[in-house]
């Protein structure tokens, strides 16, 4: 089963802060706690993802890594693997809660309802949601890496106020609900203790702030749709599904709100000669009879052009030749795959009655028949011999 992206794992946006991981983490650790959950296979599960999720986010070069490369940037560096340890996920549970239930951890300020501590205020505006984009690219563009523009429309900024929204600096009040904090705090009691539910306020969508004169242009949006053109750079070496994030990119936020991420999916163009197997890439080529007895210098195409090959003489149908360093670079890495290429004998479906003639006469000789001039075949270890003995 494919891994669950780990932003959607902790419910987080692309452009989430670290104090937004932490967070985030600390709530589904609740959730999601052996503790709270005893016998329950899913949450112990979900419990470990968040665990897992939280071990590659929380570290910038991790996070850097995934965020370019998804999963497959993690390979070999010992992040993102599955915490099935108790071990690993209390170590990264006590890191983010502190010492357990004594003074100063995080968990006592939550069971607590801690009044001295604020959360964050948002400091105006929604944040801009991602967007999501395929971009088909052929094998060759794969093994160069190129740079794409490529035309989108989306939510961008405001240019009448500027993303606030509002006719001018003064149109905006802090909201009467929430008092300006964007947030507003239920107190209530269970065996655990005491939990503070905390929710965006639903009259100013948790900016903090009401525009009393919105701006005639975004009708008090701070955005409004267009149309962008941007530029992408692919790295050599990419694979099906592996995904580019450009950050800031994608849809405006409201009333001034961070704007969300593109994220670029890439997808592989069927090719019309190649066929693709990791950083390898096969080709099958045809050769004639005489060819294949005789030898023959080919030319054959790769991904960079066309180069010579060896076919040696009596090269059967099915073996493999390979051209080194002719194939897919390694993704973030030095050196490339092969290129494998495939032999096969081509034979003819219609002849003349001189090529006939000769085919006739090539077929009665020792060196062309199998079944009679050919010594290994008829050798006792041979296939030709091993059925010669066991019908005799």
């Amino acid at each position: 089963m494919s891994k669950r992206d780990y932003y959607e794992v902790l419910g987080i946006q692309r452009n989430a802060s670290a104090d937004d991981i932490k967070k985030s983490y600390r709530k589904l650790a609740m959730q999601f706690h052996p503790d709270r959950n005893p016998g329950n296979a899913e949450a112990e599960s979900k419990f470990k993802e968040a665990a897992e999720a939280y071990e590659v986010l929380r570290d910038p070069d991790k996070r850097r890594r995934y965020d370019q490369f998804g999963h497959d940037g993690l390979r070999g560096t010992g992040a993102g693997r599955p915490f099935t340890d108790v071990n690993d996920i209390f170590s990264t549970f006590s890191e983010i809660f502190g010492g357990g239930f004594g003074g100063g951890s995080i968990f006592d300020d939550v069971f607590s309802g801690g009044g001295s501590r604020q959360r964050r205020r948002s400091g105006g505006g929604s944040p801009g949601s991602d967007l999501k984009l395929k971009l088909a690219l052929s094998l060759e563009e794969i093994a160069l890496g190129v740079e794409k523009k490529i035309k989108i429309k989306k939510w961008k900024l405001c240019e009448t106020c500027h993303g606030s929204g509002a006719k001018s600096s003064n149109a905006k009040t802090a909201c009467p609900q929430c008092g300006g904090t964007g947030e507003l705090r239920q107190v209530s009691r269970s065996v655990f203790g005491q939990f503070v539910n905390i929710t965006a306020c639903n009259n100013c969508g948790g900016e903090g702030t009401i525009v009393r004169d919105p701006c005639t242009t975004c009708g008090g949006e701070g955005r409004v749709q267009g149309e962008s053109t941007i530029k992408v750079s692919i790295p050599a070496g990419v694979s099906e599904g592996n995904y580019i994030p450009l950050h800031r990119e994608g849809n405006a936020g409201r009333r001034g709100g961070p704007a969300g991420d593109i994220i670029v999916v890439i997808e592989e163009e069927p090719h019309p000669v190649f066929t693709r197997n990791g950083n390898d890439v096969i080709l099958d080529l045809l050769v004639s009879f005489p060819e294949a007895v005789t030898g023959a210098d080919v030319e054959v195409p790769t991904l960079n052009g066309r180069a010579k090959l060896r076919v040696d003489p009596g090269t059967q149908s099915g073996r493999i030749l390979r051209m080194r360093d002719k194939g897919i670079p390694h993704l973030n890495s030095h050196g490339r795959g092969d290129q494998l290429v495939r032999v096969n004998v081509w034979v003819p479906t219609r002849v003349n009655s001189k090529e006939r003639d000769l085919l006739k006469e090539l077929s009665e000789s020792d060196n062309i028949n199998p079944k009679d001039g050919d010594k290994s075949a008829n050798s006792d270890k041979s296939f030709f011999g091993r059925m010669k003995k066991a019908f005799s």
